[in-house]
């Protein structure tokens, strides 16, 4: 199973995502080159897609759901791709390519690699390409990597005087004056997709506040790199929006103590999985989990 299908009028707001549409422009100019073989797991739209038959590629985009299936093709066509891309109705941890790949687009990305499961595409992708084709040299990943992160913070859950401590996105490039970063940021993952890929995360480790505060909510962030501009001698990256996840019991913390952060999940677990592993404790109070 690829997890849970996303809304698909998520997908259309996608579309004006211009961080993440031109982070992957930009990925895709730097990596895909004419008469290359392409293929996008989970192309949703066809967006991505259309950026790499624009460079000149030949692509497959693989849509397991219906009606997405049935948008993309019909938007390929309305923007006079087809001949470029051909858009197929199947499962992407099934999916056999007939030729060699040369790179694979992948954006089944959600923070801290939960509900969606591109852990497990692009794991299975790369079993099913090293079957068809031994001799044949792995593509390149777009993303390249993922560097997953969780900071202590303090988060302000009152609207208009009604509290409502519940899970929050935030957009990550907008300052945030409604949270205050008790911690530093501690990466817990970090790999590339053409290495091992982690199908489990597991946290146990002390962070340490580096202010005063009232300690009543963790926040996950997600970076990718898209790939590396090795010209300009730069990363191309794109983050996930920031989620910020309530704690049911909040605590009084100081500047530098220790707290205890522990969690165990499955990649394309709910965000429910999640909070139901977290627990948060400091050297003064017991085990607190999330709501």
């Amino acid at each position: 199973m690829l997890g849970q299908y996303i809304p698909l009028l998520y997908h259309y707001n996608m579309l004006q995502d211009e961080d993440r549409v031109n982070a992957f422009a930009r990925a895709i100019e730097r990596i895909v080159r004419p008469a290359m073989n392409v293929v996008e797991l989970g192309g949703g739209t066809g967006i991505l897609s259309s950026l790499a038959a624009r460079r000149g590629a030949q692509v497959i985009c693989v849509e397991r759901n219906p009606q997405l299936f049935n948008i993309a093709d019909q938007l390929i066509r309305r923007n006079g791709l087809q001949d470029s891309v051909t858009v197929v109705h199947a499962d992407a941890t099934r999916f056999v390519p007939e030729k060699p790949v040369g790179a694979v687009i992948c954006e089944m990305l959600h923070v801290g690699l939960l509900r969606e499961r591109q852990a497990s595409v692009i794991a299975a992708f790369k079993r099913n390409h090293r079957r068809r084709f031994p001799k044949s040299p792995l593509p390149i990943f777009i993303p390249e990597a993922t560097v997953l992160m969780i900071q202590l913070v303090e988060q302000s859950f009152n609207f208009a005087g009604y509290e409502a401590p519940v899970p929050m996105f935030q957009a990550p490039r907008s300052i945030q004056p409604r949270t205050i970063e008790l911690s530093e940021l501690i990466p817990y993952a970090n790999f590339g997709y053409a290495h091992t890929i982690p199908q489990c995360f597991k946290f146990d480790e002390e962070l340490t506040t580096r202010q005063d505060g009232y300690l009543n909510a963790v926040r996950l962030l997600t970076q990718n790199v898209l790939a590396i501009d090795e010209v300009n001698e730069e990363a191309i990256t794109w983050a996930n929006q920031h989620l910020v996840l309530p704690l049911q019991t909040p605590l009084e913390v100081a500047s530098g103590q220790t707290v205890r952060v522990c969690f165990n999940y499955t990649e394309g677990s709910s965000v429910e999985t999640f909070e139901e592993s977290l627990r948060v404790s400091s050297n003064s109070s017991p085990f607190q989990t999330s709501n």
